[in-house]
């Protein structure tokens, strides 16, 4: 995995080193932590989900079936480090609260698959459900899509059922349904089959680089899931307008493609430099050619790999790694690494832009409300503000604040004297963006509309959503041995502030083990 690799060597502090150099760093860390140890860690979260230990990756599969929503990921059982993938699986009656299953997929000896089961996506034919996922194995160099492991990697197209139920259990086909790459296409990558029914068929879309050229996303055609055939390249980087992402690398791969209707229009979204993107616009069904019209950045966080379902409404749900930003060593040494996103309900504005909020299912761990009586003088508005606390870093922030003549900001912290965890900043010289960490991000807001934080506190996370149009997941870290309280700072003008509430959030375990 050329571009992930690096992405995740990128995230260990270590440069590109590849995958095999990581896994034998991480190994030499340190020792299995206990379960006492990671129930009592104050920064796993606590209403996020994540393996009872270990590594966790990308979202694989997500589905919701039989009454339930079913959550596969890539996952390690040997440790908290990328290496060994294996499809991690954990079920819940509503998106939030999760209990783990047994190991779904696992690499099989000789197979297709022998050195790891990577990304895949959930399908349903004749009542039963199928996952399509990428296979590797080692392979000499010129035979692998993958050229700079040790060894190199073959990917490969897989396919397993479940008659299960609870979707325990499943087969393999014993071969790829897509063993090859195009032939003449020379890929830096070939994986992360996204499969959907359309008409009398099916389409899936591929990731792929096209050597020294940039990310692609190739698009095939089925009748029954099993013998696929290869049509075109649906988008790639053109270096210019909207598929113009810098910067350019040549062995750039457009990882973990989804490609779904919305609304009138079509979506695409991919992953690639750390970063998970989306275009939005026209399919050709005649000729399936896409035409975007509209692109952005699904997270400028810390979020990678994204992947969507239908929920039981059929809304499209969008889940996301959230990745770690400190230290391999201090990741191993605390024995988890990663976790899921809260699901996002997407949908397109007017003008063909992705929008999104989190699901009211996660309104239902909402506890104790703090609000605040914006209507009171400004000294008691300041010092309501200054008393109210999220207990444990295990909370929700909603706040709407008027875009007027002044500047203010919103900062998050663990106390009075400590560095923000994150600040949130407006400037009425550009109305049109919002300061998050001193980044400036721009948004389409209506000159007259508010700005509406909302954000949600877990353990060592925030996820920050700015009017359904911005998206920021920020890992935060402190070296406090117990659960910190979290506070709110507020510069500038405090009549800005049109409404202000918090709530603690419930957590969905009695422990940090989410169980």
């Amino acid at each position: 995995m050329t571009n992930r690799r690096n992405f995740l060597a990128m995230l260990a502090g270590m440069g590109a080193l590849p995958a095999w150099a990581v896994r034998a760093r991480f190994a030499s860390l340190s020792d299995p932590v206990s379960s006492a140890q990671l129930a009592s860690d104050p920064l796993r979260p606590q209403y996020h989900l994540l393996p009872c230990a270990n590594w966790m990756n990308d979202p694989n599969g997500p589905i919701y079936w039989n009454g339930n929503y079913h959550m596969f990921y890539q996952y390690n059982p040997d440790g908290a480090y990328w290496g060994d993938m294996h499809w991690g699986h954990a079920i819940s009656p509503d998106m939030v609260h999760w209990r783990h299953l047994p190991i779904a997929l696992a690499p099989t000896p000789g197979g297709p698959d022998s050195a790891g089961c990577f990304t895949g996506t959930a399908a349903v034919q004749n009542g039963r459900v199928m996952m399509m996922y990428t296979g590797v194995r080692a392979v000499s160099v010129n035979d692998a899509t993958v050229k700079d492991g040790d060894p190199p990697l073959r990917e490969s197209q897989c396919l397993a059922v479940s008659a299960d139920p609870d979707l325990k259990t499943w087969t393999k086909l014993p071969q790829p349904v897509i063993a090859d790459p195009p032939p003449g296409l020379e890929v830096n990558g070939f994986r992360d089959p996204s499969p959907w029914r359309q008409g009398e068929g099916w389409y899936t879309v591929l990731a792929t680089g096209i050597a020294n050229q940039g990310g692609a996303v190739l698009l095939y055609r089925s009748k029954d899931l099993r013998a696929w055939e290869y049509m075109h390249i649906l988008v790639h980087r053109d270096r210019t307008g909207l598929a113009g992402l810098d910067p350019f690398d040549p062995w750039e791969v457009w990882e973990c493609p989804e490609f779904f209707s919305l609304g009138d229009r079509h979506v695409l979204i991919f992953s690639t430099a750390g970063k998970t993107y989306w275009q939005s616009g026209k399919l050709d069904e005649q000729e399936m050619t896409f035409h975007p019209e509209q692109a952005g950045i699904v997270d400028y966080g810390s979020y990678y790999a994204a992947k969507t379902q239908l929920d039981k409404a059929g809304n499209r749900i969008l889940w996301g790694w959230i990745t770690e930003s400190r230290p391999l060593a201090e990741y191993k040494a605390a024995g988890w690494a990663g976790m899921m996103s809260l699901p996002r309900v997407l949908a397109l504005d007017r003008d063909g832009r992705l929008t999104f909020r989190v699901a009211t299912a996660v309104n239902r761990l909402r506890a104790r409300e703090q609000a605040l009586n914006t209507s009171a003088p400004e000294s008691d508005v300041r010092d309501q503000l200054a008393s109210f606390r999220v207990e444990d870093c295990c909370g929700e922030i909603l706040c709407t604040a008027k875009r007027s003549s002044q500047p203010f900001a919103l900062a998050i912290s663990g106390s009075d004297e400590s560095a923000p965890w994150l600040t949130i900043a407006y400037d009425p010289n550009h109305r049109d963006q919002v300061f998050i960490d001193s980044r400036p991000i721009p948004h389409s807001l209506p000159a007259a509309a508010n700005l509406e934080l909302h954000l949600y506190a877990d353990g060592s996370v925030i996820e920050l959503l700015v009017s359904g149009q911005i998206a920021f997941t920020k890992r935060f870290y402190y070296s406090e041995k117990l659960p910190q309280a979290l506070r709110l700072h507020w510069t500038g003008s405090i009549t800005a502030i049109a409404t202000l509430s918090i709530w603690q959030i419930i957590p969905i375990s009695k422990d940090r083990l989410t169980t």
